[in-house]
């Protein structure tokens, strides 16, 4: 089979190309891709070139593991039928020379059945989404909930958003006047105007690896702090400061099926919101430019590609 998909051949090299996709093996689903997300933090770090090293690291390579769309074809026992409706974190399904590191940015997706989960059609775009309010629920099931979290971007208001949900309260700092609107049942405020030195647990959605010497002065005694984002650089901090708070460090990771699951029951029973989050959409054939525009439009929080009219 053959395919359109992004292919990023090196930094800043995007373009709308043909790929190969592998023969479905006993057990695979067959996906056209509906809508898909683009990430501000993994694949901005690979469209810059600014990624760290890791293993199957490398160009061309396909971005993006954030997929909606519709089971056309499965092989074997599956679990689903065509016509189903699944999210897809990705798929390495592409011929050689070219990478399935994300793999999820393509018309066409061959994966392993368990890896999918069955959406109802009527989330539409926003099924793309899943993988990020996973990855925010992965975050606030690793310990006690914020009462701040710091950026006002998509995975910030996924944070409130579900802590929200818990029963927490808190507040979110956001220095960018255009992105303080769209809080339901939390606070936004700039850093200045927030005064508070008693923060018990802190979340950091921002990816700045200089701030940790401006949170810990916000906590209180044994205060922690939960780095949520992605650090491209060595994160370090000031030790005098941190020594006198008790300062605790946890990192969260990437989600797991377990919290895939749970926040596609969230969204389903109503209890988490996908509204507002997506600001911008284009056509899988203006992707070069999209890719562009999220990475570098502050006012962009989530771009969404349309691959309906995709091969």
């Amino acid at each position: 089979m053959i395919t359109d998909a992004v292919i990023l051949s090196g930094p800043r090299g995007l373009s709308l190309g043909k790929v190969g996709l592998k023969v479905p093996m006993v057990g695979d689903v067959v996906v056209r891709v509906r809508h898909s997300g683009i990430s501000t933090g993994t694949e901005k770090l690979f469209w810059q070139g600014s990624m760290p090293p890791f293993p199957g690291m490398g160009y061309p390579l396909v971005p993006g593991y954030e997929s909606f769309g519709e089971v056309v074809e499965t092989r074997g026992e599956t679990g689903f039928v065509p016509g189903d409706h699944v999210f897809v974190p990705g798929a390495n399904c592409f011929e050689a020379g070219v990478r399935g590191l994300f793999g999820g940015a393509s018309g066409l997706l061959v994966t392993p059945a368990p890896r999918v989960a069955r959406l109802d059609p009527a989330h539409g775009e926003q099924g793309a989404l899943l993988a990020l309010a996973a990855t925010a629920h992965h975050a606030l099931t690793g310990g006690s909930l914020p009462d701040l979290i710091i950026d006002h971007g998509t995975l910030g208001r996924l944070l409130a958003r579900i802590a929200v949900a818990r029963g927490a309260e808190q507040v979110v700092w956001e220095i960018d006047p255009d992105r303080r609107g769209g809080a339901a049942g939390y606070e936004v405020v700039t850093p200045d105007g927030d005064q508070r030195r008693d923060y018990r647990v802190i979340f950091d959605a921002s990816g700045a690896t200089d701030i940790l010497d401006r949170l810990v002065p916000r906590l209180a005694r044994g205060g922690e702090v939960v780095l949520c984002g992605f650090y491209s650089a060595p994160i370090s901090f000031a030790f005098p400061p941190a020594f006198m708070k008790e300062l605790r460090l946890r990192i969260a990771s990437e989600w797991q099926p377990a919290d895939l699951e749970a926040t596609r029951r969230l969204v389903d029973d109503g209890h988490l919101s996908l509204d507002g989050l997506i600001t911008h959409r284009a056509s899988a054939a203006d992707a070069a430019s999209a890719y562009d525009r999220a990475f570098t439009d502050p006012a962009c929080l989530k771009m969404i590609l349309d691959w309906s009219a995709a091969a």
